[in-house]
């Protein structure tokens, strides 16, 4: 752990925020917040918060002296100033002086003390901040403090490495208690220059924003050099073959689809998880211990990492290749065990509360795999990435603590206390569910018109979607264009192996599929009598058989989940409404019809729906101003005539496309549907 400070860097950071209008002391506090935040040994995903005491106007021209503390939930790597609450400082002070209050009195007093009340709410840590008398207050979960503080003789490992230069505070919770509390210990010594929080983290403070972020350094390479110091052997490996492992895109589904909520007698009321993927060498020596059912179930290291992680990780063995049946039994009686564990800590630690707490979803949140590495489940790729990383950082800590001594966290009760404390569940992002959430779509032709209002469409709705196209940078160009949530695959869906390939590579990345729209799609001409073999050949690799090997992996995934899943098929009406000189493009096409519901036929046991939509006349890629123009020609009407020829008289979209596919994923009880999307076209009607 070293210095990250640099004069060139804090200039440039000080002279953006004083165009700005922003004052010495706050561009100081800003630059080592965010020097804190950018290394994960110290600060991972929230762990930790920082204080300015100053002085501010509020509207009426008075000047108050005030805590200008981090916002819960602010990212410290790159926080702006507005990312500081500040609250008025004297009726915080003024708490010092009270035996007891509860979280939301707390709170609200907080709050009522803000100079701006559209503020984020202020850590719930801002009254340790406030009693100490400190300028620059700096507050981290430091990897190397935790491996050492959770130890059975933790106190004592401290005051060997620090002396008298630092306070000892036992483990308590969170608030107002380890406030008063801290403020104790504090006051016993005021010369120290930090506080160590037992089994929690490290307070470093001082005058000025570089000598509370130095020391905060200086500390936690202390406490790296006496791990380095006294490491000695831990981790024994397994005597087993780990070279006999079935491939990660078949592991994934089945760890995802056993770790889902659903109800046992239907497909319909799921709620789906994203999977982040993590292993290293580091990671396969842990869950490749021998002793891994012991060191990995003692605990989180910190009490808020239960809120992302649960207090431990679900255990799996190896999956063979030769048995894949084994492993997936293996994990549903796991999951099947985890679940009933879970239910019965809830029992019998909610029996303290009055009234009762509401249970959580007894979900594990990280999964160890023996001989593969570690899953970690999430709404979204970004909250499973933040368990992955938080479970990463579990291990490196739980590794230094067992190669020194013998890690222990804190008590169960005081883990189900934090796990349910009202200011800990705040911190997760709480916004109504989308329908899609947790869903991973696959979108093929993903590059054209519709393909990417398909995407778009499906994202606003909550999904995750892989963007596949042989085209990968018309993919990836669709990404850039919705942002959040999509990512692109190249696949040319006319050859077997890159389909195989891209539905692996998908497997692998979210962890499973749960809808497919089969979009891509190419139009050929021509008299049926007199086109040539190669040419309707090629419309069938594209029009038929791309669908058929497309939806073909699709069902290999959803079958191993278990948790059903949709086929979707843009047919077109040419299925059923063949048009002059277009047969090499409808041919196929109405073999496609017939596709769509031979698999709702064949897999409706499964849970897996299947439906088409028949679009007719979308300008795409497909039908582009040259194809526009020879279709229009062959029916004797103006360009304009033929987009309009429909009932309504009106040009139908790519946005119009969309929508019957989303409409179609969210009918749960529909199958073997074709929906025209037409604007009414009365001769491509199916009944």
């Amino acid at each position: 752990m070293i210095s990250l400070w640099s004069n060139d860097n804090f200039k440039v950071v000080k002279n953006n925020l004083v165009s700005k209008g922003f004052s010495e002391d706050i561009i100081n506090r800003v630059y080592s917040t965010r020097l804190l935040g950018q290394e994960s040994k110290l600060v991972l995903h929230g762990g930790g918060n920082t204080s300015l005491k100053t002085k501010e106007m509020d509207i009426t021209g008075e000047i108050h002296d005030v805590l200008k503390v981090k916002g819960s939930g602010c990212d410290m790597s790159n926080i702006e100033p507005q990312g500081f609450s500040s609250v008025k400082l004297y009726p915080l002070q003024k708490l010092k002086n009270i035996q007891s209050i509860t979280d939301q009195e707390m709170i609200n007093y907080v709050r009522s003390n803000l100079i701006d009340s559209s503020a984020p709410n202020p850590s719930v840590e801002a009254l340790l901040h406030a009693f100490l008398p400190h300028k620059f207050i700096d507050h981290t979960h430091a990897s190397a403090i935790l491996s050492l503080t959770n130890q059975k003789f933790g106190i004592k490992i401290c005051k060997d490495i620090l002396g008298d230069s630092a306070g000892i505070v036992p483990y308590v919770m969170p608030g107002f208690e380890l406030a008063k509390m801290a403020l104790s210990i504090y006051q016993q010594n005021t010369n120290i220059t930090s506080l160590i929080l037992i089994k929690h983290g490290i307070f470093t403070f001082a005058d000025n924003a570089r000598d509370s972020y130095e020391n905060m350094v200086s500390i936690v390479q202390n406490f790296e050099d006496y791990i380095k110091a006294n490491r000695k052997k831990f981790l024994t490996p397994t005597s087993q073959n780990y070279s006999d492992l079935l491939p990660l895109s078949e592991i994934a589904p089945i760890i995802r689809g056993a770790c889902t909520e659903k109800d046992e007698n239907s497909f319909d009321e799921t709620s789906r998880y994203i999977l982040a993927f993590r292993s290293n060498k580091e990671i396969l020596s842990y869950v490749n211990g021998k002793d891994i059912k012991q060191y990995s179930q003692i605990g989180v290291v910190t009490p808020d990492h239960i809120i992302r992680t649960k207090n431990i990780p679900l255990i799996l063995p190896k999956p063979i290749l030769s048995d894949k049946n084994k492993f997936k039994m293996d994990t549903y009686k796991a999951v099947k065990k985890f679940i009933n564990e879970y239910k019965n800590y809830f029992t019998k630690n909610n029996a303290r509360y009055k009234p009762g707490k509401s249970e959580l979803d007894p979900l594990p949140r990280v999964v160890l795999v023996q001989g593969v590495g570690l899953f970690a489940l999430g709404k979204s790729m970004n909250e499973a990435n933040i368990v992955a990383d938080i479970a990463e950082n579990t291990i490196g800590i739980i590794t230094d603590s067992e190669s020194v001594g013998s890690f222990e966290s804190i008590s169960e009760s005081d883990l189900f206390d934090v796990e349910y404390w009202s200011l800990e569940q705040a911190k997760l992002n709480k916004n109504t569910k989308l329908p899609f959430e947790g869903n991973v779509v696959i979108v093929t032709g993903g590059a054209g018109e519709i393909g990417s209002a398909i995407s778009e469409l499906f994202v606003k709705y909550g999904a995750h979607v892989a963007v596949l196209d042989i085209d990968y940078n018309g993919a990836k160009s669709t990404c850039e264009s919705i942002q959040k949530n999509v990512f692109p695959f190249e696949c040319d869906v006319t050859n077997q192996k890159s389909i195989s390939l891209a539905f692996s590579n998908i497997t692998k990345f979210f962890g499973g599929i749960d809808i497919v729209v089969s979009n891509a799609g190419g139009a050929w001409e021509g008299k049926i009598g007199e086109v040539s073999d190669d040419i309707l050949r090629q419309s069938f690799e594209l029009n038929f058989f791309s669908h058929q090997n497309v939806a073909s992996n699709a069902v290999k995934v959803m079958k191993d989940q278990k948790t059903g899943g949709v086929l979707l098929f843009n047919v077109s009406k040419q299925a059923i409404n063949p048009g002059l000189n277009f047969g090499p493009y409808g041919l196929p096409k109405a073999a496609t019809l017939f596709l769509v519901r031979q698999y709702a036929l064949d897999y409706a046991s499964d849970g897996i729906r299947s439906n088409a939509v028949n679009p007719d006349r979308i300008r795409s890629g497909m039908l582009n101003n040259n194809l526009i123009s020879s279709r229009s020609k062959a029916r004797g009407l103006t360009e304009d005539e033929y987009m309009s020829g429909n009932l309504l008289s009106k040009e139908v979209k790519a946005k119009d496309v969309a929508l019957a596919f989303v409409h179609q994923a969210l009918q749960t009880k529909t199958t073997a549907d074709v929906t025209t999307v037409d604007g009414g076209n009365i001769s491509a009607i199916l009944r």
